[in-house]
C-alpha cells in the first residue's frame, strides 16, 4: 500500500478536495544548495493540485488525512498511462513499414499508433482506487 499524507481545503456531498502535505524528496536533503533538482522541488510543491475523493460526511477542512492507493493499481495507472501508447507507437510503425512506407510513412504511423493509444486511454479513463484514512493520531476512518 502507498500511501501520502494530505490536508482537506474543503468538502462538499461526500467529496473532500485535498491537497499533499508532506514535501516531496526533493530539496529535503542536506545538499539542496547545490542541487538543481531542488529548485524543480521548490517550483512543484508550490503549484500543488487538489485531487478530489470520495469521504465520510465527518471530514472537515483542514483536516490531516492519508490517501492510501494499492501497489497494483499504481501499476496499472503507469501501464496504461505510458506503456499503452508507447505499444500503440511501435504497432502503428510497423504497419506503416509493412506497407512499404519508409521511414517517413514509419514515423507517422508510430505518431497516429501513439495518438491512438493516448485516445484510448483516455477513452478507458480507468482510475486507481484511492483509499482515505485519518491519521493514527486523530482516531476514527472516515
Amino acid at each position: 500500500m502507498i500511501s501520502a499524507p494530505v490536508r482537506v481545503i474543503s468538502t462538499a456531498d461526500g467529496i473532500a478536495q485535498v491537497e499533499p502535505t508532506a514535501q516531496s524528496g526533493c530539496g529535503g536533503c542536506a545538499s539542496r544548495s547545490s542541487c538543481g533538482v531542488s529548485g524543480l522541488g521548490k517550483y512543484f510543491s508550490s503549484h500543488r493540485k487538489t485531487i478530489a475523493v470520495e469521504c465520510g460526511a465527518n471530514v472537515r477542512a483542514g483536516d490531516e488525512l492519508h490517501l492510501n492507493m494499492s501497489e497494483g493499481d499504481l501499476l496499472k495507472a503507469g501501464m496504461l498511462a505510458y506503456l499503452f501508447p508507447s505499444v500503440m507507437a511501435l504497432i502503428g510503425a510497423g504497419i506503416a513499414s509493412s506497407f512499404g512506407l519508409g521511414d517517413a510513412g514509419a514515423a507517422l504511423g508510430a505518431g497516429s499508433g501513439f495518438a491512438v493509444g493516448f485516445i484510448l486511454a483516455r477513452v478507458l479513463n480507468w482510475t486507481p482506487r484511492l483509499v482515505v484514512q485519518r491519521n493514527s493520531s486523530q482516531g476514527e476512518t472516515p
